[in-house]
């Protein structure tokens, strides 16, 4: 017996007949709504800008000079991590839907939202992973946005990432009131 119309429960053996078609399709099934082609081109770029985050805040950590910048560095070491970790999120995701996750250095900046800048001292790399950050933040709202209810697993991870943009934001913006005098 299928669900009556605006019913949100299906029967169960109208669940099993669902699962056993396009297996090969893994996670994507017929109640997908999102566009899987779109998503997967939307996540290579989240993809690329997490990636280009992580060298960026790794590069900063070992370069940042000056007698207050340990600290600092250890933030951006930190920050380096938790990027690292939104990449293999987004990767994971790529893969579940179907894609293959570039991971190509190749045109990497490219694909990326998120600029490599190596900033001339301190409180210039500070600067810079705060403008990336409030893009960041800015980009995964809209994210959130265009996700909606067509594909609540993918909103609901980006939404998790934007919980940590949003702290590294909020990280360099009192580096820089700090550092920036």
């Amino acid at each position: 017996m299928a669900a009556a119309e605006g019913a949100f429960l299906t029967d169960v053996k109208t669940l099993r007949e669902r699962a056993r078609q396009s297996m090969k399709d893994g996670v994507v099934t017929p109640t997908y709504q999102g566009d899987v082609g779109k998503t997967i081109e939307i996540l290579q770029s989240v993809l690329a800008t997490e990636l280009v985050c992580v060298l960026r805040y790794t590069f900063h950590a070992i370069t940042a000079t000056g007698l207050s910048s340990e600290g600092v560095k250890e933030e951006f070491r930190t920050h380096a991590d938790e990027e690292r970790g939104h990449m293999t999120q987004v990767a994971d995701r790529i893969n579940q839907l179907g894609g293959k996750p570039n991971l190509n250095p190749e045109g990497l900046l490219s694909r990326s939202l998120s600029q490599y800048a190596e900033g001339k001292d301190l409180v210039d790399m500070i600067k810079e992973n705060l403008i990336a950050e409030r893009m960041a933040v800015d980009h995964y709202r809209e994210l959130i946005r265009y996700f909606g209810d067509k594909d609540p697993t993918t909103r609901v991870m980006i939404e998790g990432i934007l919980a940590t943009e949003e702290e590294h934001a909020n990280d360099m913006a009192d580096l820089l009131v700090a550092h920036d005098k």
